[in-house]
C-alpha cells in the first residue's frame, strides 16, 4: 500500500481510527519517500518539513501507524528498526553488508512456500519474514582485484541510500564505515 501523491492520508488515518495530526501526516510522507528507513532518519524529514517535533512524537506516530496496520516494521538483525509503508502484499528484503542499503525481493510467484512450514507445530501461521543478506552492487564493485591478486577497496558513497534517496550520512560515520570496511577486508585476507 505505496502512499502515492493521489492517497488522501488526512482520510486514510479516519478510516484507521487515527486522529490526524502534522507529525502523523509528516511521518506517512517521510516513510513513503524513503521507504526501509530507521525512526531516527523518519525524525530528521520530519523535522525539516514541519519543524520542532520532539523524537518521542515521532516514535508514537510510528508505533501507531505501525499498530494499525498502515506501516510495517522490520528489524534486521543487529540493526535499527526500519519501516515501510508496502503492507499489502508478503515480500521480503534484501540488505547490503557493507552499507546497510536495503531493498524490496518480491516472494516467489504462485503458492507461497515461505508460509509452509515443514513443522508448524500447531500454528496458524500467517506471515513470514524473510531477510536475505549479501552485498550491492556499489559494494561489490568498490572491491577490485588488483594485479597481484590482493583485493583494494574503493570508497563506497551510497551509505545509508535507501530505494529512494535518502538523507546524506554525517562525514563522521562514513570514515568509521570507510575503516570497519577496511577491516572486514583485512581480516578476509587473514
Amino acid at each position: 500500500m505505496s502512499q502515492g501523491t493521489s492517497v488522501d492520508n488526512g482520510g486514510l488515518l479516519r478510516r484507521y481510527g487515527l486522529q490526524v495530526t502534522a507529525q502523523r501526516l509528516a511521518v506517512l510522507r517521510a516513510v513513503s519517500d524513503r521507504p526501509h528507513s530507521t525512526a531516527d532518519d523518519i525524525c530528521t524529514v520530519v523535522r525539516a518539513e514541519i519543524g520542532a517535533v520532539s523524537r518521542q512524537a515521532v516514535y508514537d506516530a510510528l508505533a501507531a501507524l505501525t499498530d494499525k496496520g498502515l506501516l510495517r516494521r522490520i528489524q534486521p538483525a543487529r540493526s535499527s528498526a526500519r519501516y515501510e509503508d508496502r503492507v499489502a502484499d508478503n515480500h521480503h528484503h534484501l540488505i547490503c553488508r557493507t552499507c546497510s542499503r536495503m531493498v524490496d525481493v518480491d516472494c516467489a510467484v504462485g503458492d507461497t512456500p515461505c508460509l509452509t512450514a515443514a513443522d508448524d507445530s500447531g500454528y496458524e501461521i500467517d506471515e513470514a519474514e524473510v531477510i536475505f543478506w549479501g552485498r550491492c552492487p556499489e559494494c561489490v564493485a568498490a572491491t577490485s582485484v588488483s594485479s597481484d591478486g590482493r583485493k583494494r577497496t574503493r570508497s563506497v558513497r551510497h551509505q545509508l541510500r535507501s530505494t529512494a534517496s535518502g538523507p546524506k550520512q554525517p562525514r563522521s560515520r562514513e570514515t568509521s564505515h570507510q575503516k570497519e570496511t577496511a577491516r572486514e577486508e583485512k581480516d578476509r585476507r587473514v
